[in-house]
């Protein structure tokens, strides 16, 4: 019921538009560069007395190009909670918990993000405790391999879901030199070395965490003239830095991967089918058309899903993902398949999906269904200040604006079947298919 509120609210508030289509991102903003680089982007809400705080810093496992070096950007999701000489995370830790705020962090392949919600009228603490962070971390070598030890326990532990070695073993077959080879997590032989590699992570930091890689995102019940006051107060001081990363562009696909999981342990098998995609953007069609294959030959309405899993009942699981990345990445369907005698049925299947839409138009009534869809499914989920915070933060990592939303759904509106028919013979190619399976050893 709520949702449905929201999304009534939403209609509410662009109904009455001279454009008589609304923008996807419905919300007023205000954008402030300082001179350092920084980036602000303030969001006032109706959602009285909590505000919601992302800072955004454009450097992910994307960015880790020295060989030997992947997973550090993971690392400093754990490095940036071990404190400043003035905050000690013993004190960091309780100052957040005196005013209630919930705190987090996550990583990404082209972003790390570390996020807080808390009331309004703690908005200048939070801001004071982040710049500090950001600008004076401080920690010992003995506190930087306990977190490298750490991160190998994670992955570890990751290791043991065979989705996570799915993937790793998916993104190490279908790249040769750009650094989406490896997952977040990095390659084990580097996470392994980790605890040796100090110095480095002192440069890393040094390099990325940076004003002019940062977007600080602050939605809730705040004003644009007292947010910018507050981020002028405790982060215009930042200095800028001046390292850029060469990013390996990845070569044409020549041929065809394959690759095998062997699982020790029971479990039902995996098939993954992908192609080398297109990077995203919010001015050509291919990424969006791309996303509207995704959902069209994989989701729970497409009629792949009704045959393999509804009706025939052999997988149990399936989807399509079109992932946003700034490079080229990959379109990807995956299925866990119930019965291992029917995994080169479901490889068949799945194939023959990608192919019928480059033979075949997509009827323009349920392209405009699933373009509206996704449209709406988006503006759904906005239903408060921290949702609205996430959903900027991922915008802002790819092109640092909040603009790009309206852009992107423009691009969506405009996709005809024609164009989703062109993209798939653009990139639905032989050279460019990497297939890998995940099954029980005793089952192959």
């Amino acid at each position: 019921m709520y949702r449905v509120f929201a999304l009534l609210m939403l209609f509410a508030m662009t109904s009455f538009a001279a454009d008589p289509t609304p923008k996807a991102f419905p919300y007023e903003y205000d954008q402030h560069d300082f001179d350092n680089g920084l980036r602000l982007i303030t969001v006032p809400t109706s959602y009285p007395n909590l505000v919601s705080l992302y800072i955004v810093v454009q450097a992910g496992s994307r960015n880790e190009v020295e060989p030997g070096r992947s997973g550090f950007a993971h690392l400093f999701e754990h490095m940036m909670f071990r404190g400043t000489k003035r905050f000690p995370p013993e004190k960091w830790e309780a100052t957040m918990q005196k005013i209630g705020a919930d705190t987090n962090a996550y990583t990404t392949d082209d972003h790390t993000a570390y996020h807080a919600t808390f009331s309004a009228e703690d908005l200048e603490t939070v801001l004071d405790l982040e710049a500090d962070r950001f600008q004076n971390l401080e920690y010992q070598e003995s506190v930087f391999r306990t977190e490298a030890l750490a991160v190998l326990g994670e992955y570890n532990k990751n290791s043991a879901a065979p989705t996570s070695k799915l993937f790793e073993v998916l993104r190490n077959t279908a790249f040769d030199r750009h650094t989406y080879k490896h997952t977040t997590m990095g390659f084990l032989e580097d996470i392994k070395n980790m605890p040796n590699l100090y110095d480095y992570s002192l440069q890393f930091f040094d390099r990325y965490y940076r004003p002019e890689y940062t977007t600080i995102i602050v939605a809730g019940d705040v004003q644009p003239p007292q947010v910018r006051e507050l981020v002028g107060k405790y982060w215009a001081g930042w200095k800028r830095g001046n390292y850029r990363a060469e990013i390996p562009a990845e070569s044409a696909p020549a041929s065809p991967r394959d690759g095998k999981v062997p699982w020790a342990t029971p479990t039902l098998p995996w098939v993954v089918v992908s192609y080398r995609g297109p990077a995203y953007s919010d001015a050509e069609k291919d990424y969006a058309a791309m996303d509207v294959i995704a959902y069209l030959g994989f989701a729970e309405s497409s009629d792949l899903y009704q045959k393999l899993v509804i009706q025939e009942q052999r997988v149990d699981t399936l989807y399509g993902m079109n992932a946003a990345r700034i490079d080229p990445y990959l379109v990807v369907a995956g299925s866990r398949v119930k019965n291992a005698a029917d995994i080169a049925y479901i490889r068949e299947a799945v194939l023959n999906t990608f192919s019928q839409f480059k033979d075949q138009l997509v009827p323009a009534t349920r392209l405009e269904a699933v373009k509206s869809h996704l449209r709406y499914d988006f503006a759904l989920r906005m239903d408060n200040s921290e949702a609205i915070a996430a959903s900027l933060a991922r915008a802002v990592a790819l092109r640092r604006t909040p603009e790009t939303i309206n852009r992107l759904y423009e691009v969506y509106g405009a996709v005809t079947p024609a164009d989703v028919r062109d993209v798939a013979r653009k990139y639905f190619t032989e050279g460019g298919r990497t297939i890998v399976t995940l099954q029980t050893e005793q089952a192959q």
